[in-house]
């Protein structure tokens, strides 16, 4: 089906409504004015008029709202969603009804059933308009290490070791929130780098961090299985104190694949050794955010997503549903999905729109 209301690259740039001003949203805000090529900043929506004003102060023509609503009979072109996981059913069904192309980021929605419900509402309008944001699938060592998995120069894939550590965390992070807010990006990286779905959550809860506050049992330890049987295990430590590292050990039938890493200037100096290391997912995946947005907005301005479906969304959601359980019982809990829509057919658990 042929998208008439979406400008090609021969004409003018694609006009964005970016609807979240906090963090994140000020980022894709500066990204889009900064460095992405054929978009532009239309408008900005929060609740917080001020907040939203505040945020198009220095960009030309763009234009403040306290509603979705009002960008929407202003005149845009496209959608990137940045409000808290609880607030994007209803932003994303809203879109929807105006036939826009939406980047969400992750997640898609915070619970099983929303997600399904948006699944339902973006196969109703026949065509994909979702990209939800799980940027690590436009990260160059993930990107390099999926290729690995998919040329077999190493055999089979047989498991995957995964660390994610944050320094620490705000203000009610909640125990469910380790699993809704941060191995979501694992259960999607397992996902991307198998190509298939996973079938099993479970969550061992050992020696807690006294650096934990009160209701958080930090660290946690999460192990998946997928379709063929390729297990893999997270780390999930988000009071780490150190800093911020996210990182994957890949086992092969040949050989053995580490991303992640330290990177940078290794200086020895006045008797002292070390470097530096990274102080937030900012600068860990800031190029994966610019080429994940620039691969949305290029595709949108096809009538396409670039990256990730509404329907790799509403997995993982499955997934968190399930670790949260596995967390509470401490069973493994099945994974349970809906039949996938004919909408995802070919789109694939590996879709990314890097190059």
């Amino acid at each position: 089906m042929t998208d008439t209301r979406t400008p090609d690259s021969t004409t003018r740039d694609l006009r964005v409504a970016v609807i979240g001003a906090g963090r994140m949203g000020a980022d894709h805000i500066h990204r889009l004015h900064t460095r992405t090529h054929g978009a532009e900043v239309a408008a900005v929506v929060d609740v917080d008029l001020d907040r939203a004003t505040a945020a198009v102060a220095d960009i030309p023509g763009a234009r403040a709202f306290a509603t979705p609503a009002e960008a929407y009979a202003a005149g845009v072109d496209a959608v990137l969603l940045a409000t808290p996981g609880f607030l994007h059913e209803e932003a994303l069904l809203e879109a929807l009804g105006q036939d826009l192309p939406i980047l969400c980021e992750k997640p898609l929605t915070p619970d099983v059933a929303s997600a399904w419900r948006v699944v339902e509402a973006e196969v109703a309008l026949g065509r994909q308009r979702i990209q939800v944001g799980f940027m690590r699938r436009y990260d160059a060592e993930y990107a390099a290490l999926g290729q690995t998995i998919r040329s077999g120069d190493l055999g089979e894939l047989l498991m995957l070791h995964c660390r994610h550590r944050n320094p620490d965390t705000p203000p009610g992070f909640t125990n469910e929130m380790l699993i809704n807010d941060s191995v979501v990006h694992e259960f999607d990286v397992v996902r991307y780098l198998t190509g298939e779905e996973i079938t099993s959550v479970a969550v061992r809860l050992g020696k807690a961090s006294a650096k934990a506050p009160s209701g958080q049992h930090d660290p946690q330890h999460v192990l998946i299985e997928t379709a063929s049987g390729v297990l893999a295990d997270v780390e999930i430590f988000v009071n780490a104190q150190f800093g911020y590292e996210v990182a994957t050990e890949a086992a092969f039938e040949d050989g053995i694949v580490d991303i992640g890493r330290d990177t940078g200037p290794y200086v020895r100096r006045a008797g002292r050794w070390g470097g530096s290391i990274t102080p937030s997912f900012v600068e860990r995946f800031g190029a994966a955010y610019d080429l994940e947005v620039q691969a949305w907005v290029d595709a949108a301005r096809r009538g396409e997503i670039g990256g990730p479906s509404a329907w790799d969304g509403y997995a993982t959601a499955a997934c968190c549903e399930a670790g949260v359980a596995a967390q509470g019982s401490g069973e493994k809990v099945t994974v349970t999905l809906n039949e996938k829509p004919a909408l995802y057919a070919g789109s694939g658990h590996d879709r990314v729109g890097a190059a």
